[in-house]
């Protein structure tokens, strides 16, 4: 890795204005402009939400929501998983799902974690003892499957 990234994990109500419009802006830039999906991001999710941050000389560089269970899934997940582009060539990903399954653990102990993956990122989450659950399905455009990682 390039850098170190300084790391906050905080509930929605404690985000500051600034650190919400940083992780909106980060998820449009790759989600909506890169990815090409017209879609709305703001899906009243995140205020239920944790929202674990990676800022490299103050700037948000990696993000992912930790959402309770029951929300999107019936475990606790990992969602909107993102580094901003010209930052993945230092493996931030990596740092940034080992960590985010760590909030997780925080949060709701041991509990299952449950993500809706892109399929080309099928393998990478492997890595993390994730497994696929179901069928491939489309999701703005972009083909997606479940994946679940057993609580230890």
């Amino acid at each position: 890795m390039d850098q170190k990234l300084d790391w906050i994990l905080t509930h929605f109500n404690d985000l500051t204005v600034f650190q919400l419009y940083d992780l909106l802006r980060l998820r449009s830039e790759i989600f909506v402009v890169e990815q090409n999906c017209i879609f709305l991001d703001p899906d009243n999710v995140d205020p239920q939400c944790h929202h674990f941050l990676g800022y490299k000389l103050g700037k948000l560089v990696a993000y992912s929501r930790i959402v309770p269970a029951n929300i999107t899934y019936e475990f606790p997940s990992i969602g909107r998983i993102v580094v901003a582009g010209l930052e993945r060539k230092n493996k931030y990903g990596v740092e940034l799902v080992h960590k985010s399954i760590q909030c997780v653990e925080k949060l709701y102990g041991n509990a299952d974690i449950q993500i809706g993956a892109q399929l080309y990122l099928k393998k990478f989450y492997e890595s993390f003892y994730f497994f696929q659950l179901g069928e491939v399905y489309m999701e703005d455009g972009i083909k997606h499957i479940k994946m679940v990682r057993k609580g230890l």
